[in-house]
Formats: structure tokens, C-alpha cells, sequence
């Protein structure tokens, strides 16, 4: 016998949320459309994870959007699979990226260093990191900030920043590289800026501005709390635990959504 499909009583709850809750059930199962959704949603997150970075249309729209001159540098893993399992060879540069930098170490010429990676997300890269520095860039430049060369680096992890940052001799380096991807949102976005990048600082330096997507904060929103957290990481010279987000600029709501979309 087929088993009924149950609805969840509290299945009103979902307008709230994307998450997974009040699926039903038929008999002891999920029912078909709920399973069939989720093996659709692992396979987007497997395909983030995958897709290739188109890095010259991407150094492009980088360059277009932010005005800046675009550096392609490259962390020390050789391709995906080492990426993945040697996080510690995505922190640091390679050998030719090493040298690069070193011709365009000013000393405090600069005041920040703008970086973009894949991370484990290019869709997320490609999707949201042009539209976020078109506007903090904008707003870097209203307020006098010295920027260097934007820094397009292959297969890096969150904390080759500090390697950058501490090559160019900048106080200040942020970070765009798309997030984990997760079984709502493959292409989220983060961004972490710290204060004296330097190797070896851990998460507690960094502030982070996460979920930059279309189901969480829109790049718009996003640029703009960024730039309260780099000024006041400047007027205060300090990030990390030091400097809380007491941004109180009005965020976008996020309206509930399907949780797949055919």
C-alpha cells in the first residue's frame, strides 16, 4: 500500500524561512518532492564547488567595476584537489605571485588592499564580487582611502590576505571568496577584513560580512556595512574581537523563497 502523504502541522512556519522544515512525511519517509529537491540542491552545491573560475572575464568585470588595476596571483596549490585538502597551501602565495608583489610593494603608498578569490565557491565569485566593490569602492574613494592594485588570486583561502597585505606594507586588506556552499545557497558570498595583515593572525583579527546572495544580503547592503566597518576600523585601528558591528544603516529583509527553484 502507498503510503499517505502526512503535511506537518506546523507547516505555516515555512513562509518565515528557505530551511527545511515541515516537510511532511509519507509513512516513515520524506516525501518524494522533498527528497527530490534535496538530491537537486546537493547537486548545485557539488556543482559550486566544481565550476571552473573564469578568471580573465572575471579580472575583467573586476577591473570594470572597481576602476582599479586587477594583479592575477595565484596561493601555492596546484589545482583543486590540493586546494582541498592542503587548506594551508591556500593561505599563502606561490612563487611567481610572490615576485609580482614584490614590484609593487609602495610602503605606505596604500591604505588597503582589496582581494578576490573562488574560495569554495566561484559561482558565488562571479555572481555578487563586481556588483560589491562597484559600490565600496565608490565609497572608499569619497572618503580618501588609498587603494592598491586589486588582487585576483586562483584557489585562495581567507587568510592569504594576510600574506598579501603584508607583502604590500597596507594597514588594511578586506577579502571577497565565495562560501562554503550550503543546501540553500551555493553562490553565497563572504567578505573578512582585517587590521595589519600579517601571517599567522587567526579568525579573531578578521571581521566578517557573510551570506552576500540573492536569498541573504544584497551586494549593495553589503558594500555599505563594509565601508562602516573599514572606517571605523581605521578611526579606532583595530578589527577582529576589537571591533564590534554596531552598523545600524537599514539591511534589505529577505523575503521567504522557494527552497528549490526547477
Amino acid at each position: 500500500m502507498t503510503p499517505t502523504l502526512q503535511p506537518a502541522t506546523w507547516q505555516s512556519l515555512r513562509r518565515f524561512t528557505p530551511a527545511r522544515v515541515a516537510l511532511g512525511r509519507a509513512g516513515g519517509s520524506l516525501p518524494t518532492q522533498a527528497l527530490l529537491d534535496f538530491r537537486l540542491a546537493h547537486a548545485r552545491a557539488r556543482d559550486a564547488l566544481l565550476h571552473p573560475l573564469d578568471e580573465a572575464r572575471l579580472a575583467d568585470e573586476l577591473g570594470a567595476a572597481s576602476g582599479l588595476n586587477v594583479l592575477r596571483l595565484a596561493s601555492a596549490a596546484r589545482d583543486l584537489d590540493e586546494f582541498l585538502l592542503r587548506p594551508d597551501l591556500g593561505r599563502r602565495l606561490d612563487a611567481a605571485s610572490i615576485r609580482l608583489l614584490a614590484e609593487k610593494n609602495h610602503g605606505s603608498a596604500y591604505d588597503l588592499v582589496l582581494c578576490v578569490s573562488e574560495g569554495l565557491s566561484a559561482l558565488a565569485t562571479e555572481a555578487h564580487a563586481a556588483a560589491v566593490l562597484a559600490t565600496l569602492v565608490s565609497l572608499l574613494r569619497a572618503d580618501g582611502w588609498r587603494l592598491a592594485p586589486l588582487c585576483l588570486v586562483r584557489r585562495g583561502r581567507v587568510a592569504i590576505q594576510d600574506d598579501i597585505g603584508e607583502r604590500l606594507g597596507v594597514p588594511f586588506a578586506l577579502m571577497l571568496l565565495g562560501e562554503r556552499p550550503g543546501l540553500i545557497s551555493p553562490d553565497s558570498l563572504g567578505a573578512y577584513l582585517v587590521h595589519r595583515p600579517r601571517v599567522g593572525n587567526t579568525d579573531a583579527h578578521r571581521n566578517c560580512v557573510s551570506n552576500i546572495s540573492s536569498l541573504g544580503l544584497a551586494p549593495e547592503a553589503a558594500a555599505a556595512k563594509l565601508h562602516w566597518l573599514l572606517t571605523e576600523a581605521r578611526r579606532r585601528r583595530v578589527s577582529g574581537v576589537e571591533l564590534k558591528d554596531e552598523y545600524s544603516g537599514a539591511l534589505p529583509a529577505v523575503a521567504a523563497t522557494p527552497q528549490v527553484q526547477g
